[in-house]
């Protein structure tokens, strides 16, 4: 199974972003990026790539303990940035992004733990990938019109491990489907 550890905005705060993306998508040299949709729309934490399915429930069970080590966090999406000279644009965060990195390097120590070949340690940054390209595009219009974007703030209540379906089909444009295989809420309560 090709899976990550997530936070996932909620549905109103993806509406925000889909209504500032849709006027991205209006500037000029936007159909020359693949523009993610709102369904695969994240925050990955940790990304563990192809897991054996007997690593699985000890990846899950530290997981789970990792979310109900770490406090529940306000967070909101905020202007964007780049990563790859143009290869990808993504939506920024703010809040409290302490706890979220915490929470990242929970969900990678997590893994180590488990058995899975994290490679190296890189610092957490949270984006929210909006766009792609293969190969390098002056991204700064975007960039730009990003700057100003700010939704509201929510509480991230819960970790998710998310499985990746990619596409098979070959078709042109067609989008990888997540699927949440295991949610656990934030905090001692949980």
């Amino acid at each position: 199974m090709r899976l990550f550890a997530a936070v996932l905005p909620p549905e109103d705060v993806t509406h925000q972003l889909a209504a500032e993306v849709a006027q991205l998508k209006k500037l000029p040299g936007a159909d020359a990026l693949r523009w993610t949709g709102r369904p695969g729309w994240h925050f990955t934490l940790a990304f563990y790539g192809e897991v054996d399915d007997e690593l699985v429930p000890d990846l899950s069970a530290r997981l789970e303990r990792a979310a109900h080590r770490t406090e529940p966090f306000p967070l909101a999406l905020r202007g964007g940035g780049q990563f790859g000279h143009g290869r990808a644009l993504w939506a920024g965060a703010e809040g409290d992004l302490h706890t979220m990195r915490l929470l990242a390097d929970r969900s990678e120590a997590a893994a180590r733990k488990a058995g899975l070949d994290m490679g190296e340690h890189r610092r957490y940054k949270a984006h929210l990938t909006v766009a792609r390209s293969r190969e390098a595009v002056d991204v700064r219009a975007y960039v730009d019109a990003l700057d100003a974007f700010v939704s509201r703030t929510w509480t991230v209540e819960e970790l998710v491990l998310v499985r990746s379906n990619l596409p098979k089909s070959g078709v042109a444009g067609e989008q990888p489907r997540y699927e949440a295989v295991a949610r656990w809420p934030l905090g001692a309560a949980g």
